[in-house]
């Protein structure tokens, strides 16, 4: 395996991302790996280390540049001084360069985010041609919801049964929308999970049950579309 941070062009300014890929030339489905609110930490870098194990190559841009954060109330301040427009400018500029490269040319790209970055993931998915299958986690809608139609392949969406941020209304909405639209969807709701049951260094939310089930429809449905 072979990681590194990499730079991008992102709007006449410069972005960085951790690349996890695997060993040898390709070339590999690439992934779009997105941070939840904390940034990118060792967490999302482990990520996308999983995905190139799993023959992907994963790039996690890191869009607070250089930030990180370990408590909540400085990942919400974080959040909240992030404008989101820029940071889905940011990431169709990482799926373009992604998808640019030499060890993933010719082949789709796919994009999965947590939290914050489960509703970028979506928006990512509506802006960027080259994502072939998106798999969003606990995220909320992309505005307005009918961006939907532009989405280019399926999707698996993946909720806590507990969450105040991504609640049935959140589920109901997108799931309508992806039908209006004629859209291949798949949306669980993974009983007696609460928000960011899937970051395993979160031991009072973490569900390994849940993890390992979302996890392998994640590459279930990536191994089929790209």
């Amino acid at each position: 395996m072979k990681t590194e941070m990499v730079s991008f062009a992102t709007n006449g300014e410069t972005s960085d991302g951790f690349l996890a890929r695997p060993d040898g030339e390709g070339p590999f489905p690439g992934v779009i790996v997105i941070q939840e609110w904390w940034g990118l930490n060792d967490n999302i870098k482990d990520i996308a280390r999983r995905f190139a194990a799993e023959g992907f190559a994963a790039l996690a841009p890191d869009l607070y540049h250089g930030t990180v954060a370990a408590e909540p109330d400085a990942a919400m301040k974080a959040m909240m001084a992030t404008d989101m427009n820029r940071a889905s400018l940011d990431l169709t500029k990482a799926a373009d360069w992604l998808a640019s490269q030499t060890f993933t040319k010719g082949r789709g790209i796919g994009a999965t985010g947590f939290c914050m970055g489960g509703g970028l993931a979506l928006t990512l998915a509506c802006d960027s041609p080259h994502i072939k299958a998106v798999a969003p986690f606990y995220g909320v809608n992309p505005n307005p919801i009918d961006k939907v139609a532009n989405i280019q392949g399926p999707l698996f969406a993946a909720y806590a049964e507990h969450d105040d941020w991504a609640g049935p209304a959140v589920r109901e909405a997108l799931e309508g929308a992806l039908a209006t639209h004629g859209k291949q969807h798949e949306a669980k709701t993974y009983v007696g999970t609460e928000h960011a049951f899937f970051n395993d260094t979160r031991a009072d939310v973490y569900n390994e049950a849940a993890a390992k089930a979302a996890w392998g429809k994640v590459l279930e449905l990536f191994r089929a579309n790209l």
